[in-house]
């Protein structure tokens, strides 16, 4: 348990480090004066001055920060409020960027790590009236061999494939009972029956375990960087469906707080090296994009402060208001946070996890 709660913290601290790197980076390069650049986040444990910048490690084990000069007002020395907009923008933007970019780097370096790959049948058991694939023709016994011509080589390979294709119609070629081949279409649901599924057919799990063979895969680099790419972006369009899934409410709403990702982190080291990389990858990836949120004190709140000075002609709202906005919307989301922590940690208590 230990071991998985300090590689859960590594890896949170890896994440939150290439975020704030981003916006050290882009703030060094643009002129901006960065007074301290940190790990974890104050207290500080121990700090050393290079140049004008502090860089430091602190008590709190959970991200990462750059205190830079003037990042709301344009009277401080060097200050980022001074910059131009669009110097202000790609600061601002930088952390959730490299964080994209790390997603992409961890998701090909866990196809270059061997890992264990399951291979199965994936059989109808049964078939809902009236639904997509009753509509379709497909019958219970049937195999189902690809997804728009991915080889499902498991039930998760299919699960994926009607998930990246929410509201689009899909083929999905069978084998049937008699050994012949068909080639069907179905559109898979937002908004699907209880019980039903996207398609509407219940897979026969028996069947699959009894035939479940498992084997080691690894690929060289010029085959893993191009397939990181592709599941970086199968995941994005995974997450965003996900999204819009919560808001329509059909699939539940499952928020982890940093104690919740700890765990989980934990969880999947023990599966080995290509299951953490993987997970980590997601975590910054969904780190990413929820920075890009237009809400205050996120990146993407200070980026709205921006376009609408832009939109206004040069007008900037007053430091002290937009001060005020950001530090309000900074105790909600520490407020938030506190309440999802106690939420992570009654459910470990508990025994349980977020993880299926």
């Amino acid at each position: 348990m230990l071991i998985a709660i300090i590689v859960g913290i590594v890896v949170l601290s890896i994440i939150a480090l290439f975020h704030e790197f981003g916006h050290f980076i882009t703030a060094k390069a643009s002129g901006v004066m960065v007074k301290e650049f940190g790990l974890g986040l104050p207290p500080r444990i121990i700090g050393k001055k290079w140049g004008e910048t502090i860089y430091s490690i602190n008590w709190i084990p959970f991200g990462a920060f750059n205190s830079m000069s003037g990042e709301v007002d344009p009277a401080e020395t060097r200050s980022l409020a001074g910059k131009k907009p669009g110097v202000r923008i790609l600061v601002f933007a930088a952390g959730s960027l490299m964080n994209i970019v790390l997603a992409f780097l961890a998701f090909s370096i866990a196809f270059m790590v061997p890992h264990n790959v399951v291979t199965e049948p994936v059989v109808v058991k049964d078939i809902a009236p009236g639904s997509p694939a009753a509509v379709a023709g497909i019958r219970a016994g049937d195999r189902l061999l690809s997804v728009n011509d991915e080889s499902l080589e498991n039930i998760v390979d299919l699960i994926r494939g009607i998930q990246l294709n929410l509201g689009e119609e899909i083929t999905i070629l069978t084998r049937h009972s008699d050994a012949t081949e068909e080639l069907v279409s179905v559109v898979p649901r937002w908004r699907p029956p209880e019980g039903e599924g996207a398609i509407g057919i219940l897979l026969d799990i028996e069947a699959a375990e009894l035939n479940q063979t498992v084997s080691s895969r690894s690929y060289p680099f010029w085959e893993a960087i191009p397939k990181g790419a592709t599941e970086l972006i199968d995941i994005l369009f995974l997450y965003k469906d996900g999204i819009v899934s919560m808001i329509a409410g059909t699939a539940p709403v499952e928020v982890a707080g940093p104690v919740g990702i700890v765990q989980m982190t934990g969880e999947a080291a023990r599966s080995g090296i290509s299951p953490l990389l993987e997970f980590a990858a997601i975590i910054s990836l969904v780190i990413g994009i929820f920075n890009f949120f237009p809400l205050p004190a996120l990146d993407g709140g200070r980026i709205v402060f921006v376009l609408l000075e832009w939109i206004r002609g040069g007008k900037r709202v007053s430091p002290r208001v937009e001060g005020m906005v950001h530090s309000i919307g900074f105790i909600l989301l520490i407020a938030v946070m506190v309440a999802i922590t106690y939420r992570d940690i009654a459910r470990i208590i508990a025994g349980d996890s977020l993880i299926p």
